[in-house]
Protein backbone atom coordinates (compact mmCIF):
# COMPACT_ATOMS: atom_id res chain seq x y z
CA UNK A 1 0.00 0.00 0.00
CA UNK A 2 2.91 2.34 0.77
CA UNK A 3 4.05 2.04 -2.84
CA UNK A 4 0.62 3.17 -4.07
CA UNK A 5 0.11 6.05 -1.65
CA UNK A 6 3.28 7.98 -2.32
CA UNK A 7 3.83 11.53 -3.45
CA UNK A 8 6.73 11.96 -5.83
CA UNK A 9 9.38 9.72 -7.34
CA UNK A 10 12.79 8.80 -5.95
CA UNK A 11 15.30 9.70 -8.65
CA UNK A 12 19.04 9.21 -8.36
CA UNK A 13 20.83 12.51 -7.82
CA UNK A 14 17.85 14.20 -6.14
CA UNK A 15 17.68 14.18 -2.35
CA UNK A 16 13.91 14.71 -2.17
CA UNK A 17 10.99 13.16 -4.11
CA UNK A 18 10.45 14.82 -7.48
CA UNK A 19 7.92 14.89 -10.31
CA UNK A 20 8.29 15.24 -14.07
CA UNK A 21 7.49 18.86 -14.92
CA UNK A 22 6.98 18.02 -18.60
CA UNK A 23 4.04 15.70 -17.95
CA UNK A 24 2.63 18.15 -15.40
CA UNK A 25 2.62 20.90 -18.03
CA UNK A 26 1.02 18.56 -20.56
CA UNK A 27 -1.71 17.66 -18.04
CA UNK A 28 -2.24 21.35 -17.27
CA UNK A 29 -2.69 21.98 -20.99
CA UNK A 30 -5.32 19.24 -21.22
CA UNK A 31 -7.23 20.64 -18.25
CA UNK A 32 -6.91 24.21 -19.56
CA UNK A 33 -8.49 23.30 -22.91
CA UNK A 34 -11.27 21.38 -21.15
CA UNK A 35 -12.02 24.16 -18.66
CA UNK A 36 -11.74 26.93 -21.25
CA UNK A 37 -14.22 25.21 -23.58
CA UNK A 38 -16.59 24.52 -20.66
CA UNK A 39 -16.44 28.09 -19.33
CA UNK A 40 -16.85 29.54 -22.83
CA UNK A 41 -19.97 27.42 -23.30
CA UNK A 42 -21.41 28.69 -20.03
CA UNK A 43 -20.61 32.34 -20.75
CA UNK A 44 -21.44 32.52 -24.46
CA UNK A 45 -24.27 29.99 -24.76
CA UNK A 46 -25.59 29.81 -21.22
CA UNK A 47 -25.06 26.04 -21.19
CA UNK A 48 -23.49 24.60 -18.04
CA UNK A 49 -23.53 20.97 -19.17
CA UNK A 50 -19.91 20.80 -20.30
CA UNK A 51 -18.80 22.80 -17.25
CA UNK A 52 -20.45 20.29 -14.93
CA UNK A 53 -18.71 17.42 -16.73
CA UNK A 54 -15.40 19.30 -16.60
CA UNK A 55 -15.71 19.87 -12.85
CA UNK A 56 -16.66 16.22 -12.38
CA UNK A 57 -13.38 15.28 -14.09
CA UNK A 58 -11.22 18.00 -12.51
CA UNK A 59 -12.05 17.22 -8.86
CA UNK A 60 -11.23 13.48 -8.75
CA UNK A 61 -8.11 14.08 -10.82
CA UNK A 62 -6.85 16.54 -8.20
CA UNK A 63 -7.93 14.31 -5.32
CA UNK A 64 -5.97 11.39 -6.74
CA UNK A 65 -2.89 13.58 -7.14
CA UNK A 66 -3.01 14.76 -3.51
CA UNK A 67 -4.48 11.84 -1.57
CA UNK A 68 -3.26 8.79 -3.51
CA UNK A 69 -0.38 9.20 -5.93
CA UNK A 70 0.18 11.52 -8.91
CA UNK A 71 1.17 8.45 -10.96
CA UNK A 72 -2.50 7.41 -11.02
CA UNK A 73 -4.10 10.76 -11.88
CA UNK A 74 -5.76 10.36 -15.32
CA UNK A 75 -4.56 13.65 -16.82
CA UNK A 76 -1.01 13.05 -15.63
CA UNK A 77 -1.11 9.60 -17.22
CA UNK A 78 -2.20 11.23 -20.49
CA UNK A 79 0.52 13.83 -20.06
CA UNK A 80 3.11 11.09 -19.52
CA UNK A 81 2.02 9.36 -22.72
CA UNK A 82 2.18 12.60 -24.69
CA UNK A 83 5.71 13.58 -23.56
CA UNK A 84 7.11 10.06 -23.14
CA UNK A 85 9.85 10.70 -25.73
CA UNK A 86 11.04 13.90 -24.05
CA UNK A 87 13.83 14.01 -21.46
CA UNK A 88 12.24 14.49 -18.00
CA UNK A 89 12.62 17.82 -16.23
CA UNK A 90 12.39 17.23 -12.51
CA UNK A 91 10.65 19.49 -10.01
CA UNK A 92 10.35 19.17 -6.25
CA UNK A 93 7.20 17.29 -5.24
CA UNK A 94 6.58 19.24 -2.04
CA UNK A 95 5.63 22.54 -3.64
CA UNK A 96 3.53 20.79 -6.30
CA UNK A 97 1.48 19.10 -3.61
CA UNK A 98 0.71 22.47 -2.04
CA UNK A 99 -0.33 23.84 -5.44
CA UNK A 100 -2.61 20.87 -6.07
CA UNK A 101 -4.19 21.21 -2.61
CA UNK A 102 -5.28 24.67 -3.78
CA UNK A 103 -6.71 22.96 -6.87
CA UNK A 104 -8.63 20.50 -4.68
CA UNK A 105 -10.09 23.35 -2.63
CA UNK A 106 -11.21 25.32 -5.71
CA UNK A 107 -12.62 22.22 -7.43
CA UNK A 108 -14.52 21.15 -4.29
CA UNK A 109 -16.21 24.54 -3.96
CA UNK A 110 -17.12 24.47 -7.66
CA UNK A 111 -18.47 20.93 -7.44
CA UNK A 112 -20.73 21.85 -4.51
CA UNK A 113 -21.97 25.15 -5.98
CA UNK A 114 -22.40 24.08 -9.62
CA UNK A 115 -22.89 20.30 -9.67
CA UNK A 116 -24.67 19.72 -6.36
CA UNK A 117 -26.58 22.98 -5.73
CA UNK A 118 -26.91 23.79 -9.47
CA UNK A 119 -26.08 27.47 -8.99
CA UNK A 120 -23.87 30.13 -10.51
CA UNK A 121 -22.64 33.38 -9.00
CA UNK A 122 -19.69 35.77 -8.94
CA UNK A 123 -17.98 33.21 -6.67
CA UNK A 124 -18.04 30.53 -9.35
CA UNK A 125 -16.96 33.07 -11.95
CA UNK A 126 -13.93 34.12 -9.90
CA UNK A 127 -12.97 30.50 -9.22
CA UNK A 128 -13.22 29.66 -12.92
CA UNK A 129 -10.99 32.61 -13.74
CA UNK A 130 -8.46 31.56 -11.10
CA UNK A 131 -8.37 28.01 -12.45
CA UNK A 132 -7.76 29.25 -15.99
CA UNK A 133 -4.99 31.59 -14.84
CA UNK A 134 -3.25 28.84 -12.80
CA UNK A 135 -3.49 26.33 -15.66
CA UNK A 136 -2.45 28.81 -18.34
CA UNK A 137 0.65 29.96 -16.46
CA UNK A 138 1.64 26.33 -15.86
CA UNK A 139 1.23 25.11 -19.41
CA UNK A 140 2.28 28.23 -21.33
CA UNK A 141 5.11 29.60 -19.21
CA UNK A 142 6.07 26.73 -16.93
CA UNK A 143 5.27 28.99 -13.96
CA UNK A 144 3.54 27.29 -11.03
CA UNK A 145 1.65 30.07 -9.21
CA UNK A 146 0.70 27.67 -6.42
CA UNK A 147 4.39 26.93 -5.90
CA UNK A 148 5.01 30.69 -5.57
CA UNK A 149 2.37 30.76 -2.82
CA UNK A 150 4.05 27.77 -1.16
CA UNK A 151 7.23 29.78 -0.72
CA UNK A 152 5.25 32.58 0.97
CA UNK A 153 3.01 30.41 3.17
CA UNK A 154 5.51 27.76 4.22
CA UNK A 155 8.36 30.26 4.57
CA UNK A 156 10.48 27.63 2.90
CA UNK A 157 12.45 27.88 -0.30
CA UNK A 158 11.24 25.36 -2.92
CA UNK A 159 13.80 22.97 -4.34
CA UNK A 160 14.28 21.83 -7.93
CA UNK A 161 12.09 24.37 -9.68
CA UNK A 162 11.45 24.31 -13.46
CA UNK A 163 14.05 26.26 -15.37
CA UNK A 164 16.16 26.38 -12.16
CA UNK A 165 14.35 29.58 -11.13
CA UNK A 166 14.90 28.66 -7.47
CA UNK A 167 18.64 28.91 -7.96
CA UNK A 168 20.29 32.31 -7.65
CA UNK A 169 22.20 33.10 -10.82
CA UNK A 170 22.73 35.72 -13.47
CA UNK A 171 20.73 35.57 -16.68
CA UNK A 172 22.52 34.20 -19.69
CA UNK A 173 23.02 36.47 -22.68
CA UNK A 174 20.18 34.80 -24.63
CA UNK A 175 17.80 35.65 -21.76
CA UNK A 176 18.57 39.36 -21.62
CA UNK A 177 16.09 41.89 -23.01
CA UNK A 178 17.59 44.84 -24.85
CA UNK A 179 16.14 48.39 -24.90
CA UNK A 180 15.36 47.91 -28.60
CA UNK A 181 13.25 44.84 -27.82
CA UNK A 182 11.35 46.75 -25.12
CA UNK A 183 10.69 49.54 -27.62
CA UNK A 184 9.28 46.97 -30.06
CA UNK A 185 6.85 45.81 -27.34
CA UNK A 186 5.80 49.39 -26.66
CA UNK A 187 5.39 49.89 -30.41
CA UNK A 188 3.07 46.88 -30.59
CA UNK A 189 0.87 48.27 -27.82
CA UNK A 190 0.77 51.67 -29.52
CA UNK A 191 -0.15 49.97 -32.81
CA UNK A 192 -3.03 48.08 -31.18
CA UNK A 193 -4.35 51.31 -29.65
CA UNK A 194 -4.11 53.05 -33.04
CA UNK A 195 -5.96 50.21 -34.79
CA UNK A 196 -8.68 50.33 -32.11
CA UNK A 197 -9.12 54.07 -32.58
CA UNK A 198 -9.17 54.02 -36.38
CA UNK A 199 -11.00 50.78 -37.18
CA UNK A 200 -13.16 49.90 -34.16
CA UNK A 201 -16.40 50.93 -35.84
CA UNK A 202 -15.68 48.86 -38.93
CA UNK A 203 -14.61 45.83 -36.88
CA UNK A 204 -18.06 45.80 -35.29
CA UNK A 205 -19.83 45.30 -38.64
CA UNK A 206 -20.89 41.71 -39.30
CA UNK A 207 -18.85 40.22 -42.21
CA UNK A 208 -20.75 39.08 -45.30
CA UNK A 209 -20.12 35.88 -47.26
CA UNK A 210 -17.53 36.36 -50.01
CA UNK A 211 -19.04 33.79 -52.39
CA UNK A 212 -22.55 33.35 -50.98
CA UNK A 213 -25.68 35.06 -52.24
Amino acid sequence: MSGIRKFGEDVEGYRIPVLNEREIRAAAGILFVLMFAAIAGAVLKGSFVLLKYAIAVFLPDMLIRVLVNPRYAPTLILGRLIVRNQVPEYVGARQKRFAWIIGVALATVMFILVNVLNTFSPITGIICLLCLVFLFFETAFGICLGCKLYALVAQEKPEYCPGEVCEVGARQEIQRTSPAQLLILLGLFAYVVLVAVLFHAGFGVMPHALFGA
